[in-house]
């Protein structure tokens, strides 16, 4: 572990967007940790349960057996437990650290749930309204993004911060998005320059270590709605 003296543990789901969020803020600090894959649906760990006995639900980060939860306060609790490890995340500057934290909370409780309503709708007229719902929000994130980055490659200017690692947990869910359910979020004719910053980020060497490869999440996907409904059909009989 860090500096051998640190013991890090993550329990989570390798599919996670949330668990892929607090792995990239790791990789890119550079630290190391024990990975704990948990079953959610079957098996969950006690650590698990003792580590979030609220909703028992990953991500959970152990550090030196303390336990923190929910992953935009991990990433930030990583940012300060370890600000002398790697490159600081979260700006220095209280006006824009405040700001970084108002478009993460802005990307999860905004374009991540109307993105999932969408990829959920039963109908063609309940995904529509998700889609314009989703459409906008996505605007009012390219605006952020020029307000942030000040017309550099990423939302903390020349180099990969707080809000990176926000957005960059939902990549991969975005690709799923566009194959399974043809909703592609980001466009080149709609949002150029998010479309342009996903590609940068996922060049990076230190997100290309983290972010899972899209057919497995496909198969993943697939194999998780088909659950879902063979739940729902036997409470139905």
């Amino acid at each position: 572990m860090t500096g051998g003296r640190e013991e890090l543990k993550l329990l989570g789901t390798w599919a996670s967007p949330f668990v892929i969020r607090v792995k990239l803020a790791l990789s890119f600090k550079g630290l190391s940790y024990e990975n704990v894959e948990e079953d959610l649906y079957h098996n969950k760990s006690e650590l698990l349960l003792t580590s979030n006995p609220v909703h028992k639900k990953v991500p959970v980060l152990v550090h030196n057996g303390k336990p923190v939860c929910e992953s935009q306060l991990i990433v930030q609790y990583i940012d300060e437990a370890f600000s002398t490890d790697g490159p600081s995340l979260l700006p220095a500057e209280p006006y824009e650290r405040a700001m970084a934290r108002f478009w993460a909370a802005y990307i999860d409780d905004k374009l991540f749930v109307s993105a999932l309503q969408a990829g959920r709708a039963k109908t063609e007229e309940e995904k529509a309204e998700a889609l314009k719902q989703t459409f906008a929000e996505e605007k009012t994130l390219v605006a952020a993004f020029k307000e942030c980055s000040k017309g550099k490659p990423f939302f903390c200017g020349d180099s990969v911060g707080y809000l990176d690692i926000v957005l960059g947990g939902l990549i991969p869910l975005a690709y799923v998005g566009e194959a399974r359910f043809g909703i592609k979020l980001f466009d080149s004719t709609r949002s150029p320059l998010l479309e342009a910053w996903v590609e940068r980020f996922g060049a990076l060497d230190a997100a290309k270590a983290i972010l899972p490869e899209v057919d497995k999440l496909i198969e993943y996907s697939k194999a998780k709605q088909a659950r879902a409904a063979a739940v729902a059909a036997a409470a139905r009989n």
